[in-house]
């Protein structure tokens, strides 16, 4: 446990309209589970968040109450600063590390979110299409739009499957074509989401100036499983499950095995939260690594 209070990031008081008890425990929320405020560690005082919020100690004290009845602060009062709970609650409210696995899409906005409020933000990925990854990117980019979170630096790096490769999926029932238009469809729409999310990312250099470096490098299979590793502090991991449907492509009707990757399982891991936790972030960064450094390559994007 650290005694000390946390840092108020040196932040002055807002000349914005003033902040809502909602808005100021969001963002006390996501400093929370990105670790900024770790478990254990006092709060600033009632008086320096106020402050640095620009809003009246009332204001903070209904964002702390909140924030306690969500299971992530202990001892709040009028008194002493309050305290991150060591048990932190989000870890059971659905969407953190310990949290049963749920959809891609309902828990990776959150913790992407969550992660945007660390100084430097660090996000690697391995998928298919980066669309689950676009999607969930959004939170943290609106929080950014709307002044709540700052970082200093956003470094992204994809891995996807190359452009040439015969992809295991998506791809017609009974193999690959020459003339595969699920092939086609697939590339156009991954380096579509390849662009809008570079684009986006790389958009903070000059509307917030945010030092930001995004690449992307090709991998030379299809990715049975999708993963996300967040700051170095959580790895998050799904299984593409494959099925079998129709779909009507440059008007032809064919059957095709593919995957629902935003509805995919997220399973959370967390550094820190227990050896088996710990050591699966490890060893996935690891893979990662291997993976970006041998046999990887640089990203085509023309069709």
């Amino acid at each position: 446990m650290d005694p000390k209070h946390a840092s108020a990031n040196g932040r002055k008081r807002s000349q914005r309209p003033q902040k809502s008890h909602r808005e100021v425990a969001d963002e006390l929320r996501a400093r929370i589970r990105s670790g900024t405020l770790r478990a254990g560690q006092r709060m600033p005082t009632q008086a320096r968040l106020a402050d640095e919020f620009g809003v009246e100690r009332g204001v903070v004290r209904q964002a702390l109450y909140l924030l306690q009845t969500e299971r992530l602060l202990t001892n709040v009062s009028k008194g002493s600063p309050a305290t991150v709970a060591p048990d932190l609650g989000f870890s059971r409210a659905g969407t953190g590390p310990g949290s049963a696995p749920q959809p891609t899409m309902v828990t990776l906005g959150p913790r992407i979110a969550a992660a945007f409020a660390a100084p430097h933000v660090e996000i690697e990925a391995l998928c298919l299409t980066s669309v689950s990854l676009n999607l969930a990117v959004g939170e943290g980019l609106r929080q950014i739009h709307a002044g709540r979170l700052n970082p200093a630096k956003i470094d992204v790096r994809v891995l996807l499957p190359g452009r040439d490769i015969d992809l295991a999926f998506p791809v017609p029932v009974g193999g690959r074509r020459d003339d595969d238009p699920v092939h086609e469809r697939w590339l156009a729409h991954r380096n579509a989401q390849v662009q809008v999310l570079q684009h986006n990312l790389l958009a903070l250099r000059a509307t917030h100036g945010i030092d930001v470096h995004v690449t992307f490098r090709a991998l030379p299979f299809t990715p049975p499983v999708k993963l996300y590793l967040l700051n170095g502090m959580e790895a998050l991991f799904a299984y593409y499950t494959l099925t079998r449907r129709k779909e009507e492509i440059d008007d032809e009707h064919l059957e095709l095995y593919d995957s629902e990757g935003t509805q995919s399982m997220l399973f959370a891991f967390e550094q820190g939260a227990g050896l088996r936790d710990t050591t699966f972030v490890e060893q996935s960064h690891l893979w990662f690594n291997a993976l970006w450094e041998t046999i990887s390559s640089e990203l085509v994007l023309t069709i």
